[in-house]
């Protein structure tokens, strides 16, 4: 799907548009600390010192230290291996599911696309974030629990948008062309609507990694998330919240700017992504 031709249109794209290219390297940078963040954090993100505790940003400590003496800076950038990396593995999750389903909804009829599409109402009539949290509180309090939940509410989303996707390329000529040429419905789905469908996949994903890394930051400031001390943007969000009213500001103003910058990241690429691959969108044009 993404050739030579892509990464080189992509690439006059991002210099035509800096504001997309600012947005890649927010991913880029974010998807690098999953595996360098805690290698180049100068302090543990996980152990406390007490003696250093509640310390103003300075010259040994970039971003402070919160109540219990840990580096903010460390933490802020080893939380992307946890924050991150939940964002994704439920997204995939997601989509293992969510794409099946939907090829199965769009290109069959029956008793079983209807109980599927009834099931996907049923779990999109709940708003997103109490689901999410009756799921976290009903399997356990863990990572993998948190990256089910979120494949849970999220995998309709793909679901229905592949199903669109197939419902649409269904009624094209060239299904009628493959059908009087002998494929069957499986080979047809395999060849034809899948390919077709994987584009605006893609933008969704995109979108949807920037809103779980959300998600999971809601749940953890309610205490439903990650647990502490593993590092996690939510969950620091939440213990330094207390502290602001005292004047102590880094503790949760630091995290909270790291989750709106990496949301705004997946944002503009989720956008950028849309408009390369469409051909016929007008904003894919690079300027002469």
């Amino acid at each position: 799907m993404l050739g030579h031709s892509f990464w080189r249109r992509t690439w006059e794209f991002l210099i035509a548009h800096p504001l997309y290219a600012i947005g890649w390297a927010i991913v880029a940078v974010n998807v690098l600390l999953i595996v360098l963040g805690p290698v180049i954090a100068p302090f543990s993100p996980e152990h406390t010192v007490a003696q250093d505790a509640r310390q103003s940003p300075n010259a040994v400590h970039w971003f402070g230290t919160d109540a219990t003496g840990l580096d903010i800076f460390s933490r802020v950038i080893s939380a992307p291996s946890v924050d991150l990396s939940i964002g994704i593995l439920g997204n995939v999750l997601a989509l293992a599911v969510g794409i099946p389903l939907g090829l199965i909804t769009g290109f069959g009829r029956g008793l079983v696309t209807s109980v599927i599409l009834r099931l996907a109402d049923l779990v999109q009539s709940f708003p997103v974030f109490v689901m999410a949290m009756v799921l976290v509180a009903v399997s356990g309090h863990n990572i993998a629990n948190v990256i089910l939940a979120i494949a849970f509410v999220q995998g309709p989303i793909y679901l229905r948008l592949v199903r669109g996707e197939a419902l649409v390329v269904a009624r094209k000529r060239f299904i009628e062309a493959a059908r009087c040429a002998g494929l069957r419905d499986t080979a047809i789905v395999l060849r034809h609507v899948l390919p077709n469908s994987l584009n605006p996949t893609a933008v969704q994903f995109s979108v949807n990694v920037g809103f779980a890394i959300l998600l999971t930051a809601g749940l953890s400031f309610i205490g439903a998330g990650v647990r502490v001390p593993t590092p996690e943007w939510g969950s620091m969000v939440s213990i330094g919240a207390p502290a602001m009213v005292t004047g102590q500001w880094w503790m949760s103003v630091f995290p909270g700017a790291a989750i709106g910058v990496t949301v705004l990241g997946f944002a503009l690429l989720g956008d950028s992504l849309k408009q390369l691959l469409d051909p016929t969108y007008a904003g894919a044009r690079t300027r002469e």
